[in-house]
């Protein structure tokens, strides 16, 4: 359940960007509204999700959604360029820019902090 209002609250967060750029700087009062109401309904629901999930997780899932879809919605409502000084934008923020295998793809093979990790757990 806390996985489906991760979601939902991610799609929301693009509704409420999309209803944002629509609203012209808080100029036209329905895409205000919109705007404000579905902000607060993605952020109700990305708490509720947090009850059982953890933060970082959560809200990494929650921005990339938001990310990654107002990005496509910026390009089909607004006809926003595709340039792929966008794209890899776009991509290592959701891929982190410690993780550009994770962007492109590729892998720099086994993990090398996972041993340290465990001599430091292990005491």
């Amino acid at each position: 359940m806390a996985w489906t209002l991760l979601v939902i609250a991610g799609l929301l967060e693009i509704v409420w960007a999309m209803a944002f750029k629509y609203a012209d700087g808080f100029t036209r009062a329905w895409p205000t509204a919109i705007g404000i109401t579905t902000a607060a309904l993605s952020f109700v629901l990305l708490s509720l999700a947090l009850k059982s999930l953890p933060v970082g997780t959560a809200y990494a899932v929650w921005v990339g959604i938001g990310t990654v879809g107002a990005f496509v919605a910026g390009i089909i409502l607004f006809d926003e360029s595709i340039s792929w000084l966008r794209i890899a934008s776009v991509a290592l923020i959701v891929g982190g820019p410690d993780r550009p295998e994770a962007v492109v793809g590729l892998s720099r093979g086994p993990d090398t902090a996972a041993p340290a990790a465990r001599r430091g757990a292990a005491g």
